[in-house]
């Protein structure tokens, strides 16, 4: 029997080395789909909105898939949406989206909703570098952490405090609202509602003479009771009422309001007001006359465009349904992914980042183009809408007048003088 020499193994192994080393590199599998996660808080205290929002991502990815998927370079591929219930809690939706991306293997994120919940999450997203699209936390504070991989479609809740008293103050220009006027301040203690409180105060602070903060509280989220806050609104005789509040609280708190007496010849509680639910919750007999400062209205599908085809896809598929602004920021979040994979060309998360930082897109959004500008975070800048609800129990837009479908009321007629 002959047993090799060991210098003949080495030389054999080294061969066999080379002629590997020469041997070109087995390309990596083709793509079968493109795999996107999202939480959101389906059960919790936010489980109304998650639910819209849900509605809004599912709408976006229907129709992509009808059309036949994204045409991702040479090869069109189905888009897969896994979605997770975080509960409305900031541990679980930060645990799921490291789930999402470690072990369910997703190339991208889209945004849970509500602020406090988008600020925790999105730090896993950065850090494993994963493009996070979000419509539905407007806090500035997000933004400015310098993060690289998210992106924010929702502009900032202190541009709604602005925008708010933009139209108070054409009102009081005109003579119909008092000069000053005494405003009662009040904010949720979040980043969200210390963006808002911001808007309004250096709004009063460049119109010195035209304003007075009389009554500057916080409240905590998911309240149960603000008897206490509406009483040192009720002694301090304001003439202006206006609070930052998420949905929930907005209805316990209008609620007491209305049951403690109170009357205001403005009464705005930030983004919240035109909601159908909080009408049918609340009466529509009581949120006569509330002004609401909201991202998007079905409203401005009165004109041809994104708007109005989007309006169109919603109703055919949720059964003639309005949506609110939550789906559409949803819906568009979820359709700029998709632009930007498709212009990138691949599903290479640092390409998409990058095309996302530079992209400039058509979108349904008031004030022109959807663009993420770098010296803001990445957040979107469009404009706000302004509405009132109606007796009649409509929300017209009211301002800015180039999309306005109703004219404003102030002062509140349900006051007396």
């Amino acid at each position: 029997m002959n047993i090799a020499r060991p210098s003949f193994l080495k030389a054999l192994l080294a061969a066999l080395a080379l002629l590997a080393v020469g041997l070109p590199a087995q390309a990596a599998p083709p793509k079968a789909r493109v795999s996107v996660g999202a939480t959101l808080p389906l059960t919790g205290s936010e489980a109304r909105i998650g639910g819209f929002v849900k509605e809004g991502y599912e709408l976006a990815f229907e129709e992509v898939n009808k059309a036949g998927g994204l045409q991702v370079g040479n090869q069109k591929l189905p888009v897969a949406l896994t979605l997770l219930d975080d509960a409305t809690n900031q541990a679980t939706a930060v645990s799921l989206a490291d789930k999402l991306i470690n072990s369910d293997k997703v190339d991208f994120l889209l945004g849970t909703y509500s602020s406090h919940l988008i600020e925790a999450q999105s730090t896993v997203a950065e850090q494993y570098k994963v493009p996070y699209l979000q419509g539905g936390g407007g806090a500035t504070k997000i933004f400015k952490r310098g993060f690289k991989y998210l992106f924010g479609t929702i502009s900032p809740v202190e541009l709604l405090g602005t925008t708010l008293m933009t139209w108070i103050d054409q009102q009081q220009k005109a003579g119909k609202l008092p000069k000053p006027a005494k405003i009662a301040l009040l904010w949720e203690n979040t980043a969200h509602g210390k963006d808002f409180r911001k808007g309004v105060s250096d709004f009063v602070a460049q119109n010195k003479g035209a304003y007075i903060i009389s009554v500057d509280e916080s409240f905590a989220l998911d309240g149960k009771d603000f008897s206490a806050l509406l009483g040192k609104v009720k002694a301090a005789k304001v003439d202006l009422f206006l609070a930052d509040a998420h949905l929930p609280d907005y209805i316990t708190m209008h609620r007491q309001y209305v049951a403690s007496g109170l009357c205001h010849k403005v009464v705005s509680y930030g983004a919240r007001g035109s909601e159908k639910g909080a009408i049918d919750a609340l009466g529509v007999e009581n949120v006569k006359y509330i002004l609401s400062g909201v991202w998007w209205s079905s409203q401005l599908a009165a004109k041809p465009g994104p708007s109005r085809d989007f309006v169109t896809a919603f109703k055919a598929r949720y059964g003639g349904r309005d949506p609110e602004w939550f789906q559409a920021l949803a819906y568009l979040s979820a359709k700029t992914l998709f632009a930007a994979i498709q212009q990138a060309g691949t599903v290479d998360r640092e390409a998409v980042r990058q095309k996302l930082a530079t992209m400039k897109v058509k979108s349904l959004l008031p004030g022109g183009p959807l663009e993420f500008p770098a010296a803001l975070g990445q957040q979107a800048q469009n404009p706000f809408v302004v509405q009132q609800n109606t007796p009649d129990g409509k929300s017209p837009i009211i301002f800015p007048q180039d999309v306005a479908t109703g004219t404003g009321v102030a002062a509140n007629p349900k006051c007396p003088n």
